[in-house]
Formats: structure tokens, C-alpha cells, sequence
């Protein structure tokens, strides 16, 4: 996380890295994130993915961390105007902005991470992350000893909502009886809110804890911890990216999305022209998202849970396992898959 926080160009989209450098026309990728690439989570994810197309595909890239509108309207303008070719804006909150820049800039191409606006040079690129969400509930369901499980979110936007429907049914597959408790604090970043949430449904007698946050995800992870400080049993759930070592000694497993491999694979796309129009997905069938037990408490993982993993995944990607999801994007009316990469 270090390493992630001190090489981000942060705040300023003159700084660039890449081996762009002395070429007559390099190819240019810039990233904005609404929050910081030090987070262990959503935004690491796609700054590793930044990081990728630097080193796989020899991009000149430059990251940017915007936080309003403004900021967004801004940041998009610069880089266009200043020849960048594609621009990847990691999360829901810049679909608008995304649009309206790429109405003035229509040869720059604009890739929206869980956005729901499509245009000619606009992408949502979806992750199926309830897929994964599903069977961490289902693990949740089984873990639970209080029968009461929780879960602590950032903002209620479509995407995160989605995760946390889907992470209920999973957990009430396994435990019909379960009781799922639920928090959105309204930020992605603030660590003591999510603590704090955290906390309540621990007292509430959860005694497993999903997040879908970013930096505030701590919060939760501290929360969890300190249970198990104190003598008690608490577990907690990753998501976004593997977690599993951010606090071990607590975590159960993470919903992950594979995001370093999805940007690169639509820079790569770009480069051969082979983007095409329309939402790009990822999902379990093409391997874009997974949940991944913990090697730590690999233990806690029998036979006989994997196997019931491994049947839901089998079923989730042929279609026979309907779980709960919320369609945001525009005129999505394909099957889920039909764009898969």
C-alpha cells in the first residue's frame, strides 16, 4: 500500500510514467479515482491495472484522484485536451461527466468502471460482483454462530446494493434462518463511520461482517479485531480485491474483482480495434470476479463447504443458479455474459 500511495500521481495530471517517452505518437492512459490507491481495495485494484498497461502494453499513463463533480468535469477535459487516448474512471460517480466529455472530445475513448451510461465512445465496464458476493454469503451463512450476520457500505449506489442483495441470499441458501443486518455510512473513505456501523451490529450480535467500501473498510477490519481481542468471535469478509491479508487473523475470504487484468484486456482491445460497442462485463464465467477462501483458515473450509461452493459457482455460470441482481445499465436487455471478456 506503500509502495501503491507513494508512486500515484495523485492530484496532478502532469506527472506521467511510462515508456511513452520519445515516441512520435504514444499511447497515452490516464485514471481517475474518486478516492485514495492506497485504500487495499477498489482503487488499488485499478491503479495495479494502470500499472499493467504500462509495463504489458508500453502505455505513457498518469493518474489523477478527483473528489467532486467539478473535479471530474475538470480532470476529463485535461486529459483529452492534452491527447490522452483512453481514460479509465473508476466508479459509478463519473458516468455523467464521462458522457459529457466524451460528447466534446468524440475521439477519445472513456471507460466508466460500474457506470450504467453507454455512448458511442463511452463504456460501462460491469463487474458481476454479486456473483462472488453470493457465495461469501453463503459462507457467512455457515460461519455464523449468533445466526446474525452484517453487512457495511459505502454509498447505495445500484452496484453496492447489488452486492449486498446478493450476499443476503447467499447467506439465507445456506442458513434460512439468518438475520442480515444492513448499514450504508455514505462515503466510500471515512474509516471511523464504517467503524462505527461495524461496531453496532457487532453489538447487535453479528458475528460475520461484509463490507463494500474502500478506504473505510479498515474501519470494519479494526471492529472485527478488536472482538477478537477482547476474547470474542468475529469474522469479516473481503471485497473488491483480495483482502484476505489485510487483517488475517479475522478474515474468512474476499469477493474479488480481477481488475488489473479487465483494464488491461480493454486497453488491449483498443489497441486492436476490437472494443466494439457497449457494456464490456466480467463475471465468474470469464473468470472477472471469484471469491476466494482464506488460506489462513483454510481449515474451517471442509470437504463438504467446497464442494456446495463449487456447485453454486457451477451454477451461477451456466445460468441453472438464479441470484438476485440490479440491472443499471442503459437498455440492458442482453444476457448477462453476451459481451463477456
Amino acid at each position: 500500500m506503500l509502495v501503491l500511495s507513494g508512486a500515484a500521481c495523485a492530484g496532478d495530471a502532469s506527472q506521467e510514467r511510462g515508456e511513452g517517452e520519445g515516441d512520435a505518437d504514444p499511447f497515452r492512459v490516464a485514471l481517475l479515482t474518486a478516492g485514495p490507491v492506497s485504500d487495499a481495495g477498489w482503487y488499488a485494484g485499478a491503479y495495479e491495472g494502470l500499472l499493467l498497461i504500462q509495463d504489458s502494453l508500453g502505455a505513457r499513463v498518469s493518474h489523477q484522484q478527483t473528489r467532486s463533480p467539478a473535479e471530474f468535469d475538470e480532470a476529463f477535459f485535461s486529459y483529452a485536451s492534452s491527447g490522452y487516448d483512453l481514460i479509465f474512471a473508476h466508479g459509478f460517480e463519473y458516468q455523467d461527466a464521462a458522457v459529457r466529455a466524451g460528447e466534446q472530445f468524440p475521439e477519445v475513448t472513456i471507460v466508466v468502471s460500474a457506470g450504467g451510461r453507454v455512448s458511442e465512445n463511452v463504456f460501462p465496464l460491469i463487474y458481476r460482483l454479486e456473483e462472488a458476493s453470493y457465495l461469501a454469503g453463503m459462507v457467512a451463512g455457515w460461519m455464523t454462530v449468533s445466526g446474525t450476520v452484517g453487512m457495511v457500505g459505502g454509498v447505495a449506489i445500484p452496484p453496492a446494493v447489488g452486492t449486498f442483495r446478493a450476499f443476503e441470499a447467499g447467506a439465507k441458501s445456506t442458513n434460512p434462518g439468518v438475520t442480515v443486518l444492513e448499514a450504508f455510512i455514505g462515503s466510500w473513505d471515512d474509516v471511523a463511520a464504517a467503524k462505527e456501523a461495524a461496531v453496532a451490529q457487532l453489538r447487535r450480535g453479528a458475528d460475520v461482517l461484509i463490507h463494500n467500501t474502500d478506504a473505510a473498510s479498515f474501519g470494519v477490519f479494526q471492529a472485527v479485531r478488536e472482538v477478537s481481542e477482547a476474547g470474542g468471535t468475529a469474522w469479516a469478509l473481503g471485497m473488491n480485491r483480495d483482502q484476505n491479508d489485510v487483517a488475517p487473523e479475522i478474515t474468512l475470504g474476499s469477493a474479488i474483482i480481477r481488475i488489473p487484468r479487465s483494464f488491461v484486456e480493454v486497453a488491449r482491445a483498443y489497441l486492436e480495434g476490437t472494443l466494439g460497442q457497449g457494456a464490456i462485463y466480467n463475471d465468474l464465467a470469464n473468470g472477472g470476479v471469484e471469491f476466494v477462501p482464506s488460506p489462513r483458515h483454510a481449515e474451517l473450509f471442509t470437504p463438504e463447504i467446497l464442494s456446495a461452493l463449487e456447485e453454486a459457482r457451477a451454477g451461477i455460470k451456466e445460468g441453472s443458479l438464479d441470484i438476485p441482481r440490479i440491472r443499471f445499465v442503459e437498455s440492458e436487455e442482453e444476457p448477462v455474459g453476451s459481451r463477456d471478456r
